[in-house]
């Protein structure tokens, strides 16, 4: 990829913010727009994905700088709504370092391509969540961005808790103000996975609806019944399907029954988090997954600490894991308790593995997740008006920079 000399260097780190107003034109490329390829030019200004029309017919302004892509396709950066940590932090365990451990995340996860994330709690004692919630930084500079908490956890079933300490475990027992107590603030929570069959009082679910908190569905053994009201209350996510659930039974599918259920409420969609790090989700899964509901699937990595480490013994929340042979299980057990995989590598798995379109496996890690957030108008998008996080890459889906608010912040 080459540009003029007055275009600062795609590899610089350490280039200066773009001054206000200060127009960028990227040319050379193939853009993810529409669901489908589009050899056209992006245009940046302030931050934003901007339409060059009004700017050439109404300001006559050019192009600052131009950015010559070698024929790259650039996509909206990829948000990942459930990961644990990684780079040898845990976000549910290391309370001493919790603003330091965010920040090495996140400025791990932009060479993977993410630009946006859900920092992801596993089932933990309250006390935890009192010291950890307060302290997760809303952004993090030259980093990826925070979209809120993800509290999987601690309202889910013993008998699916995975990873996550029995001991922790609750139910809810006076409504929303149980979990006001146990998470201390419901104000940085964006998404909480919670046992639908555990939740007694059916005002729960429609109540952290409305507050703007997204509920999935998981670590359980709900019948597709207890899926089905919990859809109805307004819950419109799964936590990593087929993981920590009732498996598909033909005379009662569970919660995987929900992707083909016809009493989800019309015009809601039910979006499913998959893990396609080649561990997880069996190959045929996956595919089956996708050709029976392909609108709500969502590309997660449910990564842990070990995530850009090498093998050996790390942390999962108050669990020890061991890391061997490429996959991670709790220490001792033959547990599976988490993903090792950058979300890069598993769009190229959930890709090779489905046969779906380049396109569809991009937006499966950034429309689809940005729509079931609600977030599609800024993030997920390269539509006109959307924050510039986006990546450039090749054809084999390998990710050769990351621009976050039209700044380079990482390039191979």
């Amino acid at each position: 990829m080459a540009a003029p000399e007055d275009a600062p260097r795609m590899g610089d780190p350490q280039q200066p913010q773009h001054p206000q107003h200060r127009l960028m034109q990227f040319t050379n490329c193939r853009l993810v727009r529409g669901h489908r390829l589009v050899q056209d030019d992006l245009w940046v200004r302030d931050g934003r994905i901007v339409d060059p029309e009004p700017i050439f017919f109404d300001e006559q302004a050019k192009a600052h700088t131009r950015i010559d892509c070698g024929n790259a396709i650039i996509a909206p950066g990829y948000l990942d709504l459930q990961i644990n940590g990684g780079y040898g932090v845990d976000f549910s365990y290391d309370t001493d370092t919790i603003e330091e451990g965010v920040a090495k995340v996140a400025r791990g996860l932009i060479t993977n391509g993410v630009t946006s994330f859900c920092p992801t709690l596993v089932t933990s004692p309250n006390d935890s969540y009192h010291t950890i919630l307060p302290r997760i930084p809303r952004e993090v500079e030259r980093g990826a961005g925070i979209l809120g908490i993800h509290a999987e956890g601690p309202f889910i079933n013993p008998q699916k808790k995975g990873a996550h300490p029995e001991n922790c475990i609750q139910t809810i027992e006076k409504g929303l103000s149980t979990l006001e107590d146990t998470y201390g603030s419901l104000e940085r929570i964006k998404i909480v996975t919670l046992a639908p069959e555990k939740v007694s009082d059916p005002e729960v679910i429609g109540q952290l609806v409305e507050r703007g908190i997204t509920v999935s569905l998981g670590h359980s053994m709900a019948s597709l019944g207890d899926g089905e009201r919990a859809v109805q209350q307004g819950a419109s996510l799964i936590t990593h399907l087929f993981n920590a659930m009732l498996p598909f039974h033909h005379r009662d599918p569970g919660l995987v029954g929900l992707l083909a259920s016809d009493a989800v409420p019309p015009g809601r969609t039910v979006y499913f988090g998959i893990i396609a790090d080649g561990v997880h989700t069996h190959p045929a899964a996956l595919r089956i997954a996708y050709r029976t509901h392909p609108q709500g699937l969502i590309l997660v990595t449910d990564a842990i600490s070990a995530l850009g480490l090498e093998e050996g013994v790390h942390h999962i929340g108050q669990l020890p894991l061991e890391v061997k042979q490429g996959r991670a299980f709790i220490a001792g057990t033959e547990t599976l308790c988490g993903s090792i995989a950058p979300m890069d590598e598993c769009v190229r798995i959930f890709h090779k593995a489905t046969g779906c379109s380049v396109v569809y496996a991009i937006e499966a890690a950034t429309l689809h997740p940005a729509q079931c957030l609600k977030i599609e108008k800024r993030k997920g998008t390269l539509d006109f008006g959307s924050d510039a996080d986006f990546i450039l890459l090749d054809d084999d889906l390998r990710v050769l920079s990351t621009w976050i608010a039209g700044d380079c912040v990482h390039n191979k």
